[in-house]
């Protein structure tokens, strides 16, 4: 009886505990929103001001849409990287919202993996293999029969974006979101039919602010952005994806089928792009259904503003050359509108403390991989990068009034330019830099200004950049929105791309100045990568000698010649890593077993090798590395109110110019191509199979004799060279070098302990200083090499 009672007594505790858990009786909608403001639209938004909250109608039976989420406001700081406009994940989320009780989950559905058929059960099978993300739980707050009210407030303002997390990571402090200083943004919180904007104003506090951010922030310790969500409108059913090929020029959208047959690639892959149909497909040459349109930031200035739009609309030269007919149009961004709108591709003008790199994204449908939205970043300082180059290139302020029309030309030629680089990436079209190769072919590549000199010896300006769409530009967007009978007809255009000449390589093989392929480069000109290193040498050469007061404008202070100077001393900085990697480089394509470009991998000839260790070694001369005698006379330290920055060059000297380390910087940059512990590893390899070409020993003796012979001219260069090489060779023992190649660095280094010991015991100091600078390389003691002896930033240019 007693224990009939106990279950009795727990039975009703039960009961009144369950009831007390209970969702409480949700309010009507109407009713519960009467007193607010109400936007309609795809999800419906709610604001109510009396509280700030905003809340969202959503269906019980809720579809799916497209969710990413973005920084409508930045931080300014291109080292930390929070931009304005950034779209921090471009992986777009398939969601949906699931109500359960008194919550609704978003969740994000698993688009990678799938299985392409008709049996539900085999789909089913492949979704509950692999984990779903349920991104947020709303508190549901009111409902009708077929929709429910959610409380969006903390949706919006979380820290969405990672900021605390970026701002860790680069080491500007601990910092965490402050939500009594974060609100709702309204005027960008709106709601539209195919798509529903969210906006807040996040606020982040943090101690010891690192100094990117107080070179930004008014208060270092109070950080406040604005971060922005999108749900997007599935599009419409009639989008057919275009298959991938890894020489169509196109980047890559993929899943696994898990679906396919046994002999089938499991990895599905399409190309990204728009939607584009023609009103008459039967047309050589037809209009599109719906353009392809991009609206321009209309806070650009003129006379940036106008060639952007010019070097944007050189697409309509590819789409012409497609067969569509005004297929591509750039308008001036309404001032009503918003950049972030789901519904507009933008081109946005980003300011920044420091120069920094553009950025061109394709938002995308998770399932097809079609691009629904074209988002450009372009950095405002980058044209102001390119006329510096060109003043210190050809220091035009000789007279008062001095016409530098030549100086800007360049530089807006540079920004039409970069204009077409980056709404390319936006259309679905990756790097292609190889294509200065082929006399400039792309805007796809990173172009170097071609500066040329005349008969009377002066630099012209004229050339600089190309002008236009690139034939090979025309050949990607062929494949990707021009018409073709089948997939069939799509790898014969591939094989005539071959057939004319076109190759394509991208960033995996051409970012590092180390990689192994041969004729893909950043910011380089020419097929023959030495010859045109040689070239840039002697242009350098005529900068220098005529490097004076001119390339400094009127009212500038004379200390200021000092970052116009580094650009024009390190002009060959990257042409130099072109012809690095012909030295233990290979030629190769992405080729496809079938295509008529076949299977291509071959090292480059001994001879195109040597000649490239040659052009290097030059750049390790004291006459190359020597600066005229006048242009030290002409920078003083820096006038009271300025100071250094990281475009000026480094030293040890304290105020005053340090022209010995700005040489040390450039020995610094030629000796890491030279001796790239991956570099000296192929040369080994190579050498097994051509003797005549140095192996990693060979060459690394081969330097240091060039670098020990006692020059007619700049002692002190040599000695600094000879000590930044002792270092670099010190580093391949302490690092992931293959073994031969570590073998070489010991050897070469008791080679140098046995040549000092006899300096040393003869004579200099400096001798003494890089015997035992090399005892303790060999010892595996660590003896860094100052920061000094490094370049400013060139990239981007």
């Amino acid at each position: 009886m007693k224990t009939r009672l106990i279950a009795l007594a727990l039975g009703i505790f039960g009961l009144l505990l369950g009831c007390s858990q209970a969702p409480a009786p949700s309010q009507d909608i109407a009713s519960f929103t009467q007193k607010m403001q109400a936007q309609a639209g795809l999800i419906p938004i709610y604001y109510a001001p009396d509280t700030g909250k905003v809340y969202l109608e959503v269906a019980k039976s809720s579809p799916e849409y497209i969710y990413y989420f973005s920084l409508p406001q930045g931080l300014g700081s291109n080292d930390i990287g929070l931009d304005r406009g950034q779209l921090m994940d471009l992986n777009t989320k398939l969601v949906r919202f699931e109500t359960v009780g008194d919550k609704v989950l978003l969740r994000q559905l698993n688009t990678y993996y799938r299985a392409n058929t008709t049996n539900a059960l085999e789909q089913r099978s492949v979704q509950e293999a692999f984990a779903s993300s349920v991104l947020w739980g709303f508190p549901v707050v009111a409902s009708n029969d077929s929709h429910v009210l959610v409380d969006a407030t903390e949706f919006a303002l979380r820290d969405s974006h990672g900021v605390a997390r970026r701002l860790k990571q680069t080491q500007q402090g601990d910092f965490r979101l402050d939500s009594s200083r974060s609100a709702i943004y309204l005027p960008r919180t709106k709601a539209f039919p195919t798509n529903t904007e969210l906006e807040a104003t996040v606020s982040f506090i943090g101690e010891e602010p690192g100094q990117f951010v107080q070179d930004v922030s008014p208060d270092a310790h109070a950080i406040s952005l604005r971060m922005h969500h999108s749900f997007v409108a599935l599009p419409d059913a009639g989008y057919t994806p275009r298959p991938f090929h890894p020489q169509s020029g196109f980047w890559s959208f993929e899943y696994k089928d898990y679906a396919a047959a046994i002999e089938e690639d499991m990895t599905q892959r399409f190309i990204p792009r728009h939607r584009l149909i023609k009103k008459d497909p039967s047309a050589q040459l037809s209009e599109a259904v719906e353009p392809i349109v991009y609206y321009l930031d209309p806070g650009t200035p003129e006379p940036v503003r106008t060639a952007l739009l010019d070097g944007g609309r050189w697409w309509n030269q590819a789409f012409e050359a497609a067969g569509f007919k005004d297929a591509f149009q750039i308008k001036i961004l309404p001032e009503d509108a918003d950049p972030l709108d789901a519904r507009y591709n933008v081109i946005q003008w980003v300011h920044r403390a420091t120069r920094g790199w553009s950025y061109g994204y394709g938002l995308t449908d998770p399932r097809t991989g079609e691009i629904i939205k074209g988002h450009v970043t372009l950095g405002s300082l980058r044209v102001r990068q390119d006329y510096l180059i060109a003043q210190g290139m050809t220091a035009p302020f000789k007279t008062e009034g001095a016409d530098t029309q030549a100086q800007s030309a360049m530089a807006l030629a540079r920004i039409r330019q970069l204009s077409a680089h980056e709404i390319g990436h936006t259309l679905g079209i990756a790097h292609n830099f190889v294509a200065s190769n082929k006399d400039r072919a792309s805007v796809m590549d990173y172009p170097h200004p071609l500066f040329e000199l005349t008969d009377d010896n002066t630099i012209t300006l004229s050339n600089a950049y190309a002008e236009n769409i690139g034939d090979w530009d025309k050949r990607v967007i062929q494949y990707g929105y021009g018409d073709f009978t089948d997939q069939q007809a799509r790898l014969d255009f591939i094989d005539q791309s071959h057939a004319q000449g076109f190759r394509f390589i991208s960033d995996p093989d051409s970012r590092s100045a180390n990689d192994a392929h041969a004729n893909s480069s950043l910011w380089d000109n020419g097929a023959d990568a030495v010859a045109e290193l040689n070239r840039v040498i002697a242009l350098r050469k005529v900068a220098l000698e005529n490097f004076n007061q001119n390339a400094l404008a009127p009212s500038r202070v004379y200390s200021d010649l000092e970052e116009i100077l580094v650009p024009v001393y390190y002009f060959h900085r990257y042409q130099a890593e072109a012809a690095g990697k012909w030295i233990g480089g290979l030629d190769y394509n992405y080729g496809v077993k079938g295509d008529a470009g076949g299977l291509m991998l071959k090292p480059v000839t001994v001879a195109q090798q040597l000649k490239a260790i040659d052009a290097l070694l030059s750049t390790l001369d004291p006459a190359f590395l020597q600066l005229p005698k006048a242009i030290e006379a002409l920078i003083p330290p820096k006038a009271y109110g300025y100071s250094k920055t990281r475009e000026s060059s480094q030293g040890y000297t304290g105020a005053s110019f340090d022209s010995l380390t700005l040489a040390e910087a450039s020995v610094n940059h030629s000796l890491d191509i030279l001796i790239a512990p991956e570099r000296l590893a192929r040369l080994n390899w190579q050498h097994k199979d051509s003797p005549t070409l140095p192996n990693a020993e060979t060459l690394l003796q081969h330097i240091w004799q060039k670098i020990a012979q006692k020059p007619s001219t700049g002692l002190m260069l040599q000695q600094r060279t000879q000590t930044a090489f002792v270092n670099k060779v010190g580093a391949l023992l302490a690092t992931k070098a293959a073994p031969e190649v570590k073998a070489a660095a010991l050897k070469t280094l008791n080679q140098i302990v046995k040549d000092s010991d006899e300096k040393a015991a003869k004579e200099t100091s400096h001798g003494q200083w890089l015997n035992a600078l090399a005892r303790q390389k060999i010892g595996k003691l660590t003896v860094d090499a100052d920061n000094a002896g490094k370049m400013p930033p060139g990239s981007p240019i």
